[in-house]
């Protein structure tokens, strides 16, 4: 097996790990006000959302930046109770949302920065003293790339089989948003619990 396969699939394994579901669910909120015609909208605003965090995730690899874990364990979950209410204001009309607004890529984007060093800590461990990390870097990337984009594939499908058949685009929206959000809530909790 090569190298950057290893990583790739590291990297894919890292963020759809159902024990560390915290990534999934970010992706999913962010999905939550779009169907499958909006694809390319979306593809776009996970872009952000990965450009973010690959900026970060480099950054703290190579340790010119240091943020505190428990402060970046806490983050995660805000970030991700703040997509899915974004998303419900968004998204819980009976027409899709207009197209994403600049705020919501820019809002990606920063959230992406905080996930990215979530993520350097995980690599920073496989990495170990390496002194060669820009092609376990890169593929790495690579596999949170293809895992997101599984990860926004089932959210988009099973919106698909749901909406309008058997809910409503606004009951939908609503249990992604309560599910998300809810989710995320009660990390941030046990988080701020074990940090105290």
């Amino acid at each position: 097996m090569s190298e950057f396969w290893l990583y790739a699939q590291l990297g894919f394994h890292h963020i759809a790990d159902l024990a560390g579901y915290d990534h999934i669910l970010f992706v999913a909120a962010l999905a939550i006000p779009y169907a499958i015609s909006d694809w390319r909208r979306l593809a776009v605003l996970i872009t952000a959302f990965t450009l973010g965090h690959s900026l970060t995730l480099a950054l703290a690899t190579v340790q010119l930046l240091s943020v505190p874990s428990t402060l970046v364990e806490a983050l995660i979950p805000a970030t991700i109770v703040i997509t899915a209410a974004l998303s419900w204001t968004a998204g819980h009309e009976s027409v899709r949302p207009e197209p994403v607004a600049v705020g919501r890529y820019l809002m990606a984007t920063g959230f992406g920065l905080i996930h990215g060093m979530g993520f350097s800590t995980y690599l920073r461990a496989l990495l170990g003293e390496e002194e060669h990390i820009t092609m376990p870097l890169f593929a790495f990337n690579v596999g949170l790339e293809v895992g997101q984009l599984l990860i926004l594939a089932v959210v988009l499908a099973a919106g698909a089989l749901l909406v309008p058949g058997i809910l409503s685009r606004r009951v939908w929206v609503l249990i992604q948003v309560g599910a998300t959000g809810g989710l995320a809530l009660m990390l941030l909790g046990q988080r701020l619990f074990a940090a105290g």
